[in-house]
């Protein structure tokens, strides 16, 4: 039985998401996931100005007129949302976690899928694979996902990106967008990335916290690492430590976009403490015009 305080929440999110996509994004996600081809439709007789390729020369043949071969697009695809839920989704210094801004990001993407008549399924994962629900169709199906991605209690507390990317990848037979939702608080993933981007349309969304970003000046506080269990103690009314800290996750950052850049992904990077419709829509604006110069 999920609780009240999260039924409360995943009816918010999806009220939310649900309007943003109608309103926005699914003219956007429609013109940026192109479906698997072309699928024949139906022969009809040759118009000018028709590409001679498409003749359809048995059919010519058979009935002494010119006929091509008319053909719709493949619009359905597979929408693989691979979540991380890890101990440190639980951090969250303002008015939600990164899980809970995961969970929305996963319902805008899941709703504007299945409007284009994509399936979507998810895989939550930790140091190991947690959970996988199988790609389908429905609202029904998306609040499911909304509400595993809010409510899952994870047997593990760290996080293994490699394991988690190969595991999809040998999952889906069929080339498939992916979106990996997680703050990347792992190391050696470089290659289990390019390797999987190539074979499917993966893109990277990194969440970050304003804690990881920044520290207050508070004084003397304990810091504990979610996943390993470290504690680490530091002055942060000292103006030095505060900088070295604000430098360390600038670095980070920084090298964590190096490292999408050379693995040819697209990335939409969300804050906690910031609205995620800019890094949406500047995705969407950056990869269309991408694809239609």
């Amino acid at each position: 039985m999920i609780p009240k305080e999260w039924l409360k929440k995943i009816r918010h999110i999806e009220m939310r998401t649900v309007r943003l996509v109608e309103d926005l994004m699914a003219g956007q996600y429609h013109s940026v996931f192109k479906g698997r081809g072309m699928d024949f439709d139906e022969v009809r007789l040759y118009q000018p100005g028709d590409e001679v390729r498409r003749i359809d020369w048995n059919v010519t043949a058979r009935t002494g007129e010119t006929h091509i071969k008319k053909y719709v697009e493949e619009r359905e695809m597979t929408v693989l949302l691979l979540v991380d839920a890890s101990a440190s989704g639980g951090t969250g210094s303002v008015s939600q976690s990164k899980r809970e801004l995961a969970a929305e990001l996963a319902a805008v993407l899941a709703f504007s899928a299945i409007h284009n008549n994509d399936r979507v399924g998810l895989l939550l994962f930790t140091e190991k694979t947690e959970k996988y629900v199988r790609p389908s169709k429905g609202r029904q199906h998306v609040l499911r996902i909304i509400s595993d991605i809010l409510t899952h209690e994870p047997k593990h507390r760290g996080t293994n990106l490699t394991a988690a990317l190969n595991h999809i990848s040998h999952a889906l037979s069929r080339r498939a967008v992916i979106f990996v939702i997680s703050d990347f608080m792992d190391k050696e993933f470089a290659r289990a990335l390019k390797v999987v981007g190539r074979k499917h349309d993966l893109i990277a969304v990194p969440v970050v916290d304003a804690s990881e970003r920044e520290l207050p000046d508070v004084g003397w506080i304990a810091f504990e690492d979610s996943e390993t269990g470290e504690v680490l103690e530091l002055n942060t009314a000292d103006p030095e430590a505060r900088k070295l800290f604000a430098a360390g996750a600038q670095s980070r950052l920084t090298g964590l976009r190096r490292l999408f850049t050379k693995a040819g992904l697209d990335t939409i990077e969300v804050q906690t403490d910031q609205p995620y419709l800019k890094a949406l829509t500047k995705f969407f604006e950056t990869r269309y015009h991408r694809l239609h110069p």
